[in-house]
């Protein structure tokens, strides 16, 4: 997750005010010493995909650590190089099922991290999400749309990996989903520009019988959905956080120091992240969640073309 320039005050004042503190100095903000053992085999798998990205000591060696689990999962990769101002990058792109005429539902994450701490949260979390899902989709296809996997490359140096995706010209996705931050909490933070958006009632259906909230809406830190969208692309971002933090989060991206700092922003870009705080039966929850939303829009699309057809008869 990028902190946007034109906010760099106002972040960094949050985000200092979180690293000068101990997770004891501060009463109102929770910051986990001990990651939650893992409770189920998805929350296990998560977490060792986690880990080994995380583990890599450079954006060079998370690729690779993506990679070995691509090739786990039986998927073939592309790695498409770029170049930009910050020297050369490369995405990582995998098809994961479907028919080669279908619709293209594109699922990514970024792999690459800042300097400080391990980017366990930000956004090693994500990426193993992406894997999850992909293994989840190559085993059981959508019925309606065929499924490509991308992990960007330079997301922290302004979103470059995902822009030079779509300055190249695709292909263009019927659905681009984002995942960036997703490592703990009760709450799937959704970002779209349209709340009418299909997506957005299957993502409240699936997160309500998962337990979890539901918050959509167009306010969301930048990361590499804005890419698409620029382009005129469908787009939209998960992230999984604690309810409690989303509107100190907003607020900070709008300008205003938040009264007290959100996990979030106590961890990411900081020597905090690391698998410490994560909580992967959380995050399997989320996960269960976000597969279920997708196979129940994948299945309204074909209804909805089915009644269009219909209607024009």
């Amino acid at each position: 997750m990028r902190v946007h320039h034109h906010l760099a005050l106002a972040v960094s004042l949050a985000l200092l005010g979180g690293c000068a503190q101990s997770p004891t100095d501060d009463a109102t903000t929770t910051v986990e010493t001990a990651a939650p053992e893992p409770a189920s085999d998805a929350a296990t798998a998560w977490l060792a995909d986690v880990e080994a990205i995380a583990a890599a000591g450079d954006n060079a060696g998370r690729r690779n650590a993506i990679e070995q689990q691509l090739k786990s999962l039986g998927l073939a990769w592309t790695g498409e190089t770029f170049e930009s101002e910050h020297g050369p990058g490369q995405n990582l792109i995998a098809e994961v099922s479907g028919d080669a005429s279908a619709p293209l539902l594109l699922l990514g994450a970024h792999s690459d991290r800042v300097g400080e701490g391990k980017g366990a949260t930000d956004n090693a979390s994500g990426s193993a999400v992406v894997l999850a899902l992909a293994e989840r989709f190559k085993q059981q296809p959508l019925a309606n749309h065929r499924v490509s996997i991308a992990f960007w490359d330079q997301e922290e140096r302004g979103l470059l990996g995902a822009h030079a995706y779509v300055a190249k010209g695709g292909p263009a996705p019927a659905q681009y989903v984002n995942f960036d931050v997703f490592g703990w909490g009760d709450t799937v933070w959704m970002m779209t520009p349209d709340p009418a958006h299909p997506l957005v009632n299957a993502s409240q259906s699936a997160a309500n019988a998962a337990g979890l909230h539901l918050s959509a809406g167009e306010q969301y830190p930048p990361t590499d959905h804005r890419a698409f969208l620029k382009a005129g692309w469908p787009a939209v971002s998960y992230s999984l956080v604690g309810q409690d933090e989303i509107g100190a989060i907003l607020a900070a991206y709008a300008g205003t120091k938040p009264e007290t700092t959100p996990k979030v922003m106590h961890v990411i870009h900081s020597e905090r992240d690391t698998l410490a705080q994560l909580d992967a039966n959380a995050a399997a929850s989320g996960i269960d969640a976000i597969e279920a939303a997708l196979r129940q829009w994948d299945a309204n699309a074909a209804a909805g073309a089915a009644a269009t057809a219909t209607g024009s008869d």
